[in-house]
């Protein structure tokens, strides 16, 4: 943060902690394809309500709630195989049709021409991850945490924690970008303020939370109100460490 954005009376993030699917990258529909066809191949249909259960999920959680509605038993639960197939599944539909979501770019590059230090937040595996950052620009990030890189994804805290602590941030002073209530859960639980962008379901209204229905127009002024915000809620939050969603 400039000695200029203080001398505003702006208090910026000291860290912007973006999530990616369906928040910087439209991808939401093509994993809806892909668990679409995981659903197929066990048998059953994949019903709106098992897709909003799913969306945002860590892929162990969205696997196992696959293989509850179809009843599969533990016996027959192969997580490692099931999930190398969906890697190449999504791999192939993200080749052919991978958007950015309104504003995301300009967004970014407004972070980053404020030198405020940005970490890509997923739940996405490390292998599709990087796979998405050719599009996105590794040099954006100073770091980037997924999802089978902490002891158990979002919503759970870990995740949002263990990029405060990559980039040397008390995390009361982050600020998180998120679209789905399993994200937005995470940030409420790790005690970030954020701004919520639903993008394909409604998200839970929490103290910490700012909405916005777009990251068009984005601005400073924006980040410094989101800020705002979760300084006058973070105490409460940081005590929570999860909440149903």
């Amino acid at each position: 943060m400039t000695d200029d954005q203080e001398a505003d009376g702006r208090r910026l993030p000291r860290a912007v902690l973006w999530d990616m699917d369906g928040t910087l990258l439209d991808t939401e529909p093509l994993w809806t394809i892909a668990m679409e066809q995981f659903a197929e191949k066990l048998g059953i249909e994949m019903t709106p309500e098992l897709r909003t259960a799913t969306m945002g999920n860590s892929s162990v959680d969205a696997l196992t709630k696959v293989y509850d509605a179809a009843r599969v038993p533990d016996s027959g639960r192969d997580f490692d195989g099931d999930e190398a197939w969906m890697v190449q599944q999504v791999l192939a539909l993200f080749a052919d049709d991978l958007r950015w979501r309104p504003g995301a770019v300009d967004a970014l590059e407004l972070v980053a021409a404020a030198d405020i230090p940005m970490v890509l937040v997923t739940n996405t595996i490390r292998e599709v991850t990087d796979t998405m950052l050719d599009v996105l620009g590794r040099d954006r990030f100073v770091a980037t945490v997924c999802g089978d890189e902490v002891a158990a994804g979002k919503p759970e805290p870990h995740i949002y924690r263990r990029a405060a602590e990559l980039v040397g941030v008390p995390i009361g002073e982050c600020l998180a970008f998120e679209d789905s209530p399993v994200g937005a859960a995470a940030t409420f639980a790790a005690g970030v303020p954020s701004i919520v962008i639903p993008s394909a379901v409604p998200v839970r209204a929490r103290p910490t939370f700012t909405f916005r229905e777009t990251l068009e127009g984005l601005t400073l002024d924006d980040l410094a109100a989101a800020c705002r915000v979760g300084t006058r809620s973070g105490a409460a939050a940081r005590d929570v460490q999860k909440y149903e969603a």
